[in-house]
């Protein structure tokens, strides 16, 4: 029996019999056993720590549908330091894990005739949307939908998960985290994004502070927990620094504004807050930048890549950390040069793209296929 193993005999046996009768620790313990069983599924014996962090983009969403507890439960046995949760508000205020508040993309909702008259048509962050939303449904009607595989033409082989992982919520997530820590004897870091939040706000339902009482709740209260708020948005990453020392990241795009500024009528842009100046005024409230990959290394008009910029070394001089994103292994989001063949869901040279990022000094990064950047990390010198 390995270690971990026993280790986590040990810690079952000392809990409580009332912990196996909550759903949540079952749909835990079924996340646990299905990740164990994939074959990208890996325990090794000590867990690297080094530098660039491996955040889990939506879980190990290249292996299973993005943001379920499956994805999560196997990025953390292919080593990933963090995962990383999108967070939305259900109507009755509960913060669950999906990439958008729109649900037609990832859950079965359209399957399900009982919704059918929630479908609707409403601006989101300045642009129509037709679907069905996370703030029209309770947590109890949202359990009873299932994930299915977002971008499936990419991912044919995730459909076969389709329609098998609730849509879970943050206390799941971190329910799951503290499980798998104590199996693999290891932190494993939460990297929740908070999205939309302008437009929760106009609807009373904020999520700042239900996000923080959460995390305090479960021990994550101080700039040393394991965790990072993340948000492209930049009035609620100021107002989550005065509500708490957790470290905050100032999510970033190639073009146009944060939502926020373009409803407070602010002309501050994406270009303008990487400047110099820019950065220097994002280290007043935030601990680092999660800037889109084509901002490091920018792709020329044939796909390729082309020469670094500065803004790693200009975030640094900030006294920011840098955390890209996100790396996908799939020829249909890698540079032209790097892509083998013209299958869009074959998988290309990953490894090279990383290898260029990683030559820049970026401090972690998102990934789909976690156990890529791990391995690689594992051979960096």
């Amino acid at each position: 029996m390995s270690k971990s193993l026993s280790a986590w005999i040990l810690g079952v046996t000392l809990l409580p019999l009332s912990v196996f009768a909550s759903p949540t620790q079952d749909n835990v313990h079924a996340a646990i056993d299905w990740a164990q069983q994939q074959p990208s599924a890996k325990q090794p014996q000590t867990w690297d720590t080094k530098a660039p962090l491996v955040i889990a983009h939506r879980g190990a969403s290249g292996y299973a549908p993005e943001h379920t507890l499956a994805a999560y439960a196997l990025a953390a046995f292919q080593g990933a330091d963090y995962i990383e949760p999108d967070l939305v508000m259900t109507r009755d205020g509960q913060l669950v894990a999906r990439h958008d508040n729109e649900l037609g993309l990832t859950t079965d909702v359209a399957q399900r005739p009982e919704f059918a008259e929630r479908k609707r048509t409403q601006t989101v962050d300045g642009v129509s949307l037709e679907g069905w939303f996370s703030e029209d449904f309770t947590l109890a009607e949202l359990k009873t939908l299932r994930a299915i595989e977002r971008i499936p033409q990419q991912r044919p082989g995730n459909t076969r998960f389709d329609g098998q992982f609730e849509i879970p919520t943050l206390q799941e997530i971190i329910d799951l985290v503290k499980r798998l820590e104590a199996l693999q004897q290891r932190n494993i870091g939460l990297y929740p994004e908070t999205k939309h939040p302008t437009h929760f706000q106009q609807l009373d339902l904020a999520m700042e502070k239900p996000l923080l009482a959460v995390l305090e709740r479960n021990g994550y209260d101080s700039a040393n927990a394991p965790v990072f708020i993340q948000s492209f948005e930049v009035d609620n990453l100021k107002t989550l620094s005065k509500l708490t020392p957790i470290r905050l990241v100032q999510l970033l795009w190639i073009a146009g504004q944060p939502y926020d500024q373009q409803v407070l009528g602010s002309d501050l842009g994406y270009q303008q807050m990487i400047t110099p100046e820019g950065l220097k005024n994002i280290a007043s409230y935030a601990a680092g930048i999660g800037p889109e990959k084509g901002m490091i290394i920018p792709r020329d008009a044939a796909g390729n890549l082309t020469a670094p910029t500065s803004l790693v070394r200009d975030a640094h001089a900030a006294g920011l950390k840098v955390h890209p994103y996100t790396f996908r292994a799939e020829n249909a989001f890698l540079p032209t040069s790097l892509r083998s063949g013209d299958v869009p869901s074959n998988r290309g040279d990953i490894d090279a793209e990383l290898r260029a990022f990683l030559a820049t000094g970026i401090d972690g990064l998102f990934i789909d296929q976690p156990d890529i950047a791990v391995r690689l990390r594992q051979t960096k010198p």
